[in-house]
């Protein structure tokens, strides 16, 4: 576990439990993303790590880019994280704080990755199998890459299902040199 990720899971906790007390997770979701975007952004990160700007100028940049996307408890979030000296971890807060999101709504983010595109009948399929079995709504992402042969590997939270055709063909040789 890497030390930002330790030091950004409190702030993600809060963050969600501010957004679940308020009944905004999707919009919390929106100034996080929004927030880590401008904190990401190069010019604004040679600014947070410069002793001469003043938290206060820090958070005055951000909630003016911002314009009215932010409300007045995310900003007093953003005060926290600023006067904390926390504000380049919101990237990883972002990350932390949708895994918390899609924990408490049931959503599972799938990764497949095929030989071929998926069409639409194979990817509602797919989704309905991975749904029966994990008990969760599925939010599929599809990826294209040839060396799988045919099939496809299935990345579903920390499982792994591969059913390529590149992995059949590896076990049967395994199996005929043994």
């Amino acid at each position: 576990m890497s030390n930002v990720t330790t030091l950004a899971r409190p702030y993600a906790k809060a963050a969600f439990e501010l957004a679940e007390a308020d009944d905004a997770t999707g919009s919390w979701n929106d100034m996080l993303v929004l927030a880590s975007t401008l904190v990401s952004e190069e010019s604004l990160a040679n600014l947070l790590q410069s002793p001469e700007v003043t938290n206060n100028q820090i958070l005055d940049i951000l909630a003016g880019t911002a314009g009215e996307a932010f409300n007045s408890r995310f900003r007093d979030f953003l005060s926290v994280l600023a006067e904390n000296k926390r504000l380049p971890l919101l990237p990883e807060i972002t990350n932390l704080y949708q895994r918390l999101r899609e924990e408490a709504d049931k959503l599972l983010r799938v990764r497949v990755v095929s030989a071929f595109e998926l069409d639409d009948s194979q990817a509602t399929r797919l989704k309905d199998a991975l749904a029966r079995r994990f008990d969760r709504e599925i939010l599929l992402e599809s990826e294209v890459d040839s060396s799988v042969i045919g099939g496809a590997v299935v990345y579903a939270g920390g499982q792994v299902i591969d059913g390529s055709l590149r992995d059949r063909l590896t076990k049967l040789s395994n199996s005929l040199s043994n």
